[in-house]
């Protein structure tokens, strides 16, 4: 059986930092790359930051030189550093294994100005 768990987010005074973690199991991490998402109320789902097997990695304009995706294969564990929030990044977070559709559960962040 798949599962990718997520921790972390909650609620962040703008400016300030969060760390999302994805654990999976079931799939053999090492051979997938990774991606976090979020979908704020009322918009559609959107690509934050992925990182391929081979640790490439591609994020979305609006956080460059705020977030940051690694990767620990030991640990099955994708994360997402997010610093410097701003209030527009606001929304649930997911991550998702590259072309599969074994995503998490999905976490809240909110960051109020």
């Amino acid at each position: 059986q798949v599962q990718l768990v997520q921790s972390g987010g909650g609620l962040v005074q703008a400016g300030g930092s969060l760390r999302l973690s994805c654990v999976t199991s079931g799939i053999t991490f090492s051979n997938y790359g990774m991606g976090w998402y979020r979908q704020a109320p009322g918009k559609q789902r959107e690509l934050v930051a992925s990182i391929s097997w081979r640790g490439i990695i591609n994020s979305a304009d609006s956080v460059k030189g705020r977030f940051s995706i690694s990767r620990d294969n030991a640990k099955n564990t994708v994360y997402l550093q997010m610093n410097s929030l701003k209030p527009e990044d606001t929304a649930v977070y997911y991550c998702n294994a590259d072309l599969t559709e074994f995503w998490g559960q999905g976490t809240q962040v909110t960051v109020s100005s």
